[in-house]
């Protein structure tokens, strides 16, 4: 079959789920089911893959969902906890203390915070945390969910300790030929690693900067009473600072520590510098901003998640220290179970749940339950009803609200993954055709030629778009990029790199990391709105990031060591 009709048949699925997710806004509960049938009809007829591979995929799919419920359950049931203990009041007033400006929470809240969750934790887990908080500090659903998906953007490459560096991209790409290449040159692969990663953080740094601007303005032109840009832009002298005080310390660890502490290091002395610069005014607007009120709110911006109409009047208070301390232990029990050298990684991750050979194929599932970030959200959650004395009573109504919300979510995970699962799978088949992502990748390789590198950050967008990862992401499609810069005489570590940092923006519009934020906030079936809104910081990222590889690459004639 002729490349051009299998990159149309490849791309047929997402096409249409896009269009009714997006197009008609049909709740992703109704589209997701007829997107995976869909895959899993075109993966049988055209590339020929077995049906016993197609449901082994699929119970693949299964296992990666409970993971990602898992991870769900643990957020929204520590939120639910701090509801019904009365630490998310005093948490609201002790962001009224540093600033009452909603422009400038978001900046401290979602991108510093969320940075730093992502760094130590990853796999979607930020957007859980941020925004359910968001919500429980007065914001719409469908910005908490928004804001949530947009941090997922910068700090993802050096996300979990830097797992789609050093996962992604040196498992998709490491190679015994490659070793051989590089030892000629008296370089090892981790040395050549080290490049792509100076070369990713320098890329994440400049278009990352903006971010934080970007988030404000589109709060204030899609939820501001006025519906302005200018109102966002307003906060331009605070929003690069406080973009600056993330990516400067970032890209300095990038290209001097390795790829696993920027997205900690930069989001920590974020923090230690933002907070206390909101506190004094520094570069604020003088006239603060904030959502209409809440009775004025259309219906479209809420979710199930009531925190501000659920509060019990005579709660015991709580100090802002005990307040924060959960989210405190739940950032510093994710670092330490994430460092290799400590033995708490290893310890976490003995326990595995794993099935190999499903259904007499070479597909194996697996899960390591305990390392997951959902373990120590569980675990920082009972630590609270002891910390702030619950009684069973508000236990369990926390429990029940949390288990009544993820139900949503399973209903469209089941199919959402095992789709992925499919499509990632798909290049099994007996016929010798390459995967439908792959297929799709070198069509557009084929057709970009000398502008490719313009083309190559929405290659690793695609791969997050399918597969819900950064690093999944890479796996797929790094060798791929590495192959396509060598035919075309370009540096492939740039090539590589633009290819970390396109999935990285990828993120962004995900279709079950969407629904799993959703589902934080009680915002299940809406999915295609978050879409319509996610997908503009999506294209700022790919464009910038392709017409930065397009000018190094071809302006500059930046050349790799292998060239």
């Amino acid at each position: 079959m002729e490349p051009t009709s299998l990159f149309l048949l490849a791309l047929l699925p997402i096409l249409v789920a896009a269009i009714m997710l997006v197009g008609f806004r049909i709740p992703a509960k109704n589209t997701m089911p007829i997107a995976y049938i869909l895959t899993a009809i075109i993966a049988f007829i055209w590339w020929g893959f077995p049906l016993n591979n197609i449901l082994a995929s699929s119970f693949q799919g299964l296992f990666i969902t409970f993971d990602i419920l898992y991870i769900i359950f643990g957020a929204i049931l520590l939120l639910n906890l701090l509801k019904y203990s009365g630490a998310l009041s005093t948490i609201r007033g002790g962001f009224a203390n540093i600033t009452s400006d909603r422009r400038a929470q978001v900046i401290i809240i979602v991108w510093l915070f969320g940075s730093f969750i992502e760094g130590a934790a990853g796999f979607g887990t930020p957007a859980a945390i941020v925004a359910p908080l968001l919500v429980a500090l007065g914001f719409p659903a469908l910005a908490a969910v928004m804001l949530g998906m947009m941090v997922q953007s910068t700090a993802v490459t050096f996300g979990a300790a830097g797992t789609p560096i050093l996962v992604g991209v040196r498992g998709g790409l490491q190679n015994p030929e490659l070793d051989s290449r590089l030892a000629a040159l008296d370089m090892n692969f981790m040395d050549y690693l080290q490049t792509i990663t100076s070369n990713v953080s320098v890329m994440h740094a400049i278009a990352g900067t903006f971010i934080p601007l970007l988030m404000v303005i589109m709060m204030t032109r899609f939820f501001g009473k006025n519906k302005s840009w200018k109102e966002g832009l307003e906060m331009f002298p605070f929003a690069l600072f406080g973009g600056l005080a993330f990516t400067i310390p970032y890209v300095f660890t990038g290209i001097f520590l390795g790829p696993e502490f920027p997205s900690l290091l930069g989001s920590l002395v974020g923090l230690s510098i933002v907070i206390p610069a909101a506190k004094k005014g520094f570069l604020l607007p003088k006239k603060t901003w904030d959502f209409m009120p809440e009775k004025d709110w259309p219906k479209i911006w809420f979710g199930t998640l009531k925190i501000m109409d659920d509060r019990e009047e005579n709660k015991p208070t709580i100090s802002l220290i005990k307040a924060w301390l959960p989210y405190l232990f739940v950032a510093v029990m994710l670092v330490l179970s994430r460092l290799p050298q400590l033995p708490l990684k290893s310890l976490l991750s003995s326990v595995k749940i794993s099935v190999s050979g499903i259904l007499g194929t070479s597909i194996s599932a697996s899960s390591v339950p305990l390392y997951l970030p959902g373990t120590i959200l569980l675990v920082v959650g009972a630590l609270t009803v002891v910390l702030h004395r619950m009684n069973t009573a508000a236990v369990k109504a926390a429990c029940y609200h949390s288990l009544k919300m993820i139900l949503g979510a399973g209903m469209v995970l089941i199919f959402a993954v095992p789709m992925v699962r499919i499509y990632i799978n798909s290049g099994g088949n007996p016929n010798d055709i390459p995967g439908m992502p792959m297929v799709m990748a070198e069509w557009v390789a084929l057709k970009a030629g000398s502008i490719y590198p313009l083309f190559a950050p929405s290659i690793g967008a695609l791969g997050a778009f399918i597969a819900g990862s950064n690093t999944v992401s890479n796996l797929m499609f790094s060798m791929f990029q590495f192959g396509v810069a060598e035919r075309l005489n370009m540096a492939q570590s740039m090539i590589v790199a633009l290819q970390a940092v396109g999935a990285a923006a990828g993120n962004m519009i995900a279709i079950h990391n969407v629904v799993a934020a959703s589902a934080t906030v009680g915002f299940l079936g809406k999915e295609g709105m978050v879409l319509r809104k996610t997908i503009i910081p999506t294209i700022y990222y790919l464009v910038v990031v392709g017409l930065l590889g397009l000018i190094v690459i071809g302006i500059f004639g930046y050349a790799d060591v292998l060239q």
